[in-house]
């Protein structure tokens, strides 16, 4: 059968020949024969066969031809596997990351202003840490897609930093960062449709009990949650301290803004956290007023941030991109580390609506929880960057946008509130940044409650605010049983700069309430949906689209995995 396989591959029309809609399942069906069948041994065939299932598969990529020419050579693979193709273009992906990286730090030299080199240095900061994650999927092939989503998001987020200058038609440096990032991203995409084909699914980062998926909700309180009501994975030593009523005892350091604790900052107390720790590392905040920005590294896992109440334990800071600061460094809070949880704090950016883009709390961690917290700035104020990310009875305040990035999240519980921007300026709700159909990416607003701060209910007559406005060409937000207040203008959704309007996007609502809430006049775009199947609108709940890729917030924090 196999010399036949040679000879029917040799002799096979070309597959762009006779398309069908279900061209991807004959695809998949004949790859897993090729592979199957094809022998696996060193002889001068083999190159050549290789060569063949690589054009095939190339075809079905975004990007054929640099799929081609990034695989078909590759010398480190001479053995199919069902997974070998997959495998292959993500260590292609890793070797774009790695000369992406290598690049940018041959720039150092390069003569720049002030605003191209603070855009150059996000730059290099993201691809090392495209390189960081891609090297993960060595330890774990199934976490793959989303280490690829999110070195698209660290992509993004490069060439933002000359966009928010105004660089890109006139920095060589924008340039040469431009050319070098297509090449990386094509590669990407090029990946991440692979695994599309491939079995690959989010339930395979599902970690919650067989007793937690057949009830649908999960029902966990401090203080008072049994250890079955909290997620499985959850250690039994979490699980007793999201219990305690005495946190600050059990936390492993104590932040003190009068040298009560072991630390007097947030920063100092970050900076002593182990590297790669597999265990919760609690640093509890006692109140008090935190003029510093953070970052937390990628280095720096499960860190956890308890404060003693919002609007107590507040962490502020100003930087905007109108003090030359690009987006991604203005943020009071910024966070890599997987695993990081906050609760009870508040986080905010007081550059106010004049300084344009300015992040109160940025994170890119992956499993991320925020329960029982203030986010508050006007443009940009949260910045869900990458990874997956859960937000529990928050509240979140802003003006343009302030609800935006690349990141696959659920806002549940919570208020979302919208403050009176610049007089010349309307308000959009989310802004999301999604570039590739394939990126396991969306923002989801469940049961919340969207209204208007006191500024701008005095005048929001004169002014529009919307649901969102797409960041990206495949943007997908849901808002789905939430209050909509009357401050939504009867369109719903706003067009992005330059009037994008994609047919790809997908904008749903589903069985909202409130005065804002009627879709009769809203946007007629084809990625538009007033959603009326249960069934459409699980795909967007915590069970489907967080839990379902792997991950159950670890606060204790009672949910929903379902629709209401």
């Amino acid at each position: 059968m196999a010399t036949n396989l040679k000879s029917y591959l040799r002799n096979r029309k070309s597959p762009n020949e006779g398309k069908t809609q279900n061209s991807k399942t004959q695809f998949l069906s004949l790859l897993i024969v090729v592979l199957v069948f094809l022998p696996v041994n060193s002889n001068q065939d083999y190159h050549h066969d290789w060569k063949t299932i690589v054009k095939w598969v190339c075809h079905q990529a975004p990007y054929p031809i640099r799929c081609v020419s990034s695989m078909a050579f590759n010398p480190a693979y001479r053995k199919p596997t069902l997974d070998i193709l997959s495998t292959v273009a993500v260590q292609v992906s890793l070797q774009g990351a790695q000369n992406a990286r290598d690049f940018a730090a041959s720039l150092h030299n390069h003569t720049m202003d002030e605003k191209e080199r603070a855009a150059w240095q996000d730059c290099v900061e993201l691809f090392k840490d495209s390189v960081y994650r891609l090297n993960m999927n060595t330890i774990n092939n199934d976490e793959a897609p989303i280490w690829l989503s999110t070195a698209l998001a660290n992509r993004e987020a490069c060439l933002n930093g000359f966009r928010d200058f105004n660089l890109t038609a006139t920095s060589t440096i924008a340039a040469l960062m431009s050319t070098t990032t297509l090449n990386l991203s094509e590669m990407l995409s090029n990946s991440l449709s692979m695994y599309s084909l491939s079995t690959w699914s989010l339930t395979n980062r599902h970690l919650l009990s067989t007793k937690d998926q057949q009830n649908g909700d999960l029902y966990s309180h401090y203080g008072s949650a049994t250890e079955e009501e909290f997620p499985q994975w959850l250690g039994a030593t979490e699980r007793n301290l999201l219990q305690s009523s005495s946190l600050a005892a059990q936390a492993n350091v104590v932040v003190a803004k009068d040298g009560s604790g072991n630390y007097r900052t947030i920063g100092e107390a970050v900076n002593a956290a182990p590297q790669q720790s597999s265990k919760r590392y609690v640093i509890y905040i006692k109140a008090g007023l935190y003029k510093e920005n953070i970052d937390i590294p990628s280095q720096k896992t499960n860190l956890m941030f308890i404060g003693e109440g919002r609007d107590k334990t507040v962490v502020t800071g100003s930087k905007s991109v109108a003090d030359g600061v690009t987006t991604f460094k203005t943020a009071t809070v910024g966070v890599s580390g997987d695993g990081f949880i906050a609760r009870d704090m508040t986080f905010e950016n007081t550059a106010g609506p004049e300084k344009h883009q300015a992040v109160a709390l940025r994170i890119g961690s992956d499993r991320s929880v925020v329960h029982r917290c203030s986010i508050k700035g006007y443009q940009d104020t949260l910045y869900v960057f990458s990874f997956c990310q859960f937000y529990s009875e928050v509240d979140i305040y802003g003006t343009v946008d302030f609800i935006f990035g690349y990141a696959a999240v659920v806002i549940q519980n919570s208020n979302i509130i919208a403050r009176r921007p610049l007089d010349h300026q309307g308000n959009t709700i989310t802004a999301h940044g999604r570039s590739d159909p394939n990126e396991r990416s969306g923002i989801s607003i469940h049961n919340c409650r969207i209204s208007a701060a006191p500024d701008l209910q005095r005048v929001k007559g004169s002014i529009n605010t919307y649901l969102g406005r797409p960041w990206g060409k495949y943007a997908r937000v849901v808002v789905m049983q939430s209050v909509v207040g009357d401050l939504i203008a009867p369109a719903g959704w706003s067009e992005f700069e330059g009037n994008l309007a994609p047919s790809t996007l997908y904008y749903g609502e589903y069985m909202n309430s409130g005065a804002g809430a009627a879709t009769s006049g809203r946007v007629n775009w084809p990625g538009y949906h007033v959603i009326t199947s249960a069934s459409e609108a699980s795909k967007f709940t915590v069970g489907q689209f967080i839990s379902g890729d792997g991950w159950i917030p670890a606060t204790g924090v009672r949910y929903t995995s379902g629709l209401k």
